[in-house]
C-alpha cells in the first residue's frame, strides 16, 4: 500500500491549494479528483484577484500544474471508503487502488439541490444564478426574476436590486417567505408575484427569455435567481463518525480556525466546512489547512501533538 503524508480527496480550489501548501514544505502529498467541479458550468470565475474573469477549469488547469510542480501527485478517481484514526494512520481506497496516510483533507464540496423547475437545472450557472457576488455584474440591468424558494430568497432581491431596477420576486413557495422577508420586499418597492414558475423558456440560441408561471402567464426574463439547499458531500466524513452541522441553507462540516474537524487528523476546507465560501475563499481556507497539517506533522514528530 503507497503511503502518503497526507492525501487531500478533491482536486478544486481548496484542495489544490492545501497540496501546494503540503508540497512546498516537501510532504508527500496525493490529491484524489473525481474532476466535478462544481463550478464547471460557468464562464468565469470573480473576485479572484490577479484572476478575475478567468475560466474555472482554466484555473484549476493551471492549479494542478503548480501542485505537480512542487512534487504533489494529482490523480483522478472517485474515493470509495474512508476508514482508519490519526493514531493508526488512514486508509482511502478508490476503485481499483489503496492508500495510507498520516492527515486527510476533505476538499468534498457541496451538492446544489435545485427546486423541481423544468429548465431550471439546464440554466444553472449561466442565467440562473444564487450569488450576486459571482454574477451579479454580469447581469446588472437585465430583467431578473428572484424565485422565493427559501429563507434567503428575500435578502437575494435586496442584493441584486442594487445591480438592476428590474425585479421581480415570484412568490414560488409561499410558505418560503417570513413575514420580515416580505415587509423587506415591501420597503424596497420589489413587486411580488404569487404565483409559482412552471417552467423556464429558451430561445432558438439557448438562452432564457420567459417563465411560465402556474397560471400559464409568461414572464420576460433575461436571468433568474435561485437559492439552493447546500448540502455538504459528506459521506466518507460520516463514515469516520463524524456530524454536520445544520445551516439555514444546508449541511456543512464544522471546523476550528485551522479548518480542523471534530475527528483528530481530519481537516475539511473550501465549501466543504463553509457553503459560502467563493473561489478565493475556498483556497485560502485550503493553504491555511496546508499549513496547519504542515505544523501538527512537525510536532507530532516531536511528540508534542
Amino acid at each position: 500500500m503507497e503511503h502518503f503524508e497526507a492525501i487531500i480527496i478533491g482536486g478544486g480550489s481548496a484542495g489544490l491549494a492545501a497540496s501546494v501548501a503540503l508540497a512546498r514544505s516537501r510532504r508527500s502529498v496525493l490529491v484524489i479528483d473525481e474532476g466535478q467541479p462544481r463550478n464547471a458550468p460557468a464562464q468565469h470565475a470573480h473576485n479572484l484577484l490577479g484572476q478575475e474573469g478567468i475560466s474555472p477549469l482554466e484555473l484549476l488547469e493551471r492549479g494542478r500544474a503548480e501542485a505537480q510542480n512542487y512534487g504533489a501527485r494529482v490523480t483522478a478517481g472517485t474515493v470509495n471508503s474512508l476508514s482508519g484514526t490519526i493514531e493508526n494512520g488512514f486508509t482511502v481506497r478508490t476503485e481499483n487502488q489503496e492508500f495510507s496516510a498520516e492527515r486527510i483533507v476533505l476538499a468534498t464540496g457541496l451538492k446544489d439541490e435545485l427546486p423541481k423547475i423544468s429548465g431550471l437545472q439546464q440554466a444553472w450557472g449561466t442565467s440562473a444564478i444564487h450569488c450576486a457576488y459571482c454574477h451579479g455584474w454580469e447581469v446588472q440591468d437585465q430583467e431578473i426574476l428572484v424565485i422565493g424558494c427559501g429563507p434567503m430568497s428575500s435578502h437575494q432581491a435586496m442584493m441584486f436590486q442594487q445591480l438592476s431596477s428590474k425585479i421581480t420576486f415570484i412568490n414560488h413557495d409561499p410558505s418560503a417567505l417570513s413575514d420580515d422577508g416580505a415587509a423587506l420586499l415591501a420597503d424596497l418597492g420589489i413587486p411580488v408575484v404569487n404565483h409559482s414558475i412552471q417552467e423556464l423558456e429558451f430561445d432558438q440560441a439557448g438562452q432564457l427569455n420567459a417563465a411560465k408561471l402556474d397560471n400559464g402567464e409568461l414572464l420576460a426574463a433575461q436571468s433568474v435567481v435561485v437559492a439552493s439547499t447546500m448540502n455538504v458531500n459528506a459521506e466518507l466524513y460520516l463514515a469516520l463518525g463524524g456530524k454536520l452541522t445544520e445551516h439555514p441553507l444546508g449541511t456543512f462540516i464544522q471546523t476550528n480556525e485551522t479548518c480542523a474537524t471534530e475527528i483528530p487528523g481530519v481537516y475539511a476546507v473550501g465549501n466543504a466546512s463553509n457553503l459560502g465560501a467563493m473561489v478565493m475563499a475556498a483556497a485560502a481556507s485550503g493553504t491555511l489547512a496546508g499549513a496547519a497539517i504542515n505544523a501538527d506533522l512537525l510536532n507530532a514528530k516531536l511528540g508534542k501533538s
